[in-house]
């Protein structure tokens, strides 16, 4: 059996099975979405991220070690985009840019090693155009997406293993 979908506000409250998502239509938002777990026992580790289109949709997905997804906050934000460390502008393609910022996650091993070896990445499908990590400091991993406009979007949280998707209207 495919492991079930919990799709979070203010995705529609209904549990789905993951086949299901990929054909389902949906309202999704263009506003904030945030989702706090403060009982995090550690960093969640970013093992993965992916992306591809879906029917009317393009699909991204962060893939986390662990049985944890760490507190999570969406927007569409304005330009310019900036790193956190540096400050430095980073120039994103599209109309609209779509952070993903988690809180209490890292894309690194303790050693430093960066878990995620491709942070700037050009999918070209039909709403997402770039993906790139703008912060991985401190307990906050922040990716930005550039998307062709700012179209409604809905978060769905998977498990086993531990996963967050953002499906963005075409």
């Amino acid at each position: 059996a495919a492991p079930a979908e919990t799709p979070v506000e203010p995705a529609p409250k209904a549990t789905l099975p993951e086949e299901t998502a990929d054909t389902a239509d949906f309202e999704g938002t263009a506003g904030i979405t945030e989702k706090k777990y403060p009982n995090i026992k550690a960093p969640a580790i970013m093992s993965d991220v992916r992306s591809a289109r879906h029917g009317n949709y393009d699909r991204v997905v962060f893939e986390f070690l662990g049985p944890e997804l760490p507190t999570y906050h969406i927007e569409y934000i304005d330009r310019p985009v900036r790193s956190c460390g540096s400050g430095d502008v980073v120039p994103f393609a599209g109309d609209g840019w779509l952070e993903v910022r988690f809180t209490d996650a890292q894309a690194h091993a303790p050693e430093g090693d960066a878990t995620i070896k491709d942070r700037s990445r050009s999918p070209n499908l039909p709403t997402v155009k770039d993906m790139k990590v703008t912060c991985d400091f401190e307990g906050e991993v922040t990716w930005v997406l550039g998307v062709s406009s700012p179209n409604r979007y809905r978060v769905i949280e998977l498990k086993d293993p531990t996963r967050l998707v953002l499906d963005i209207k075409n």
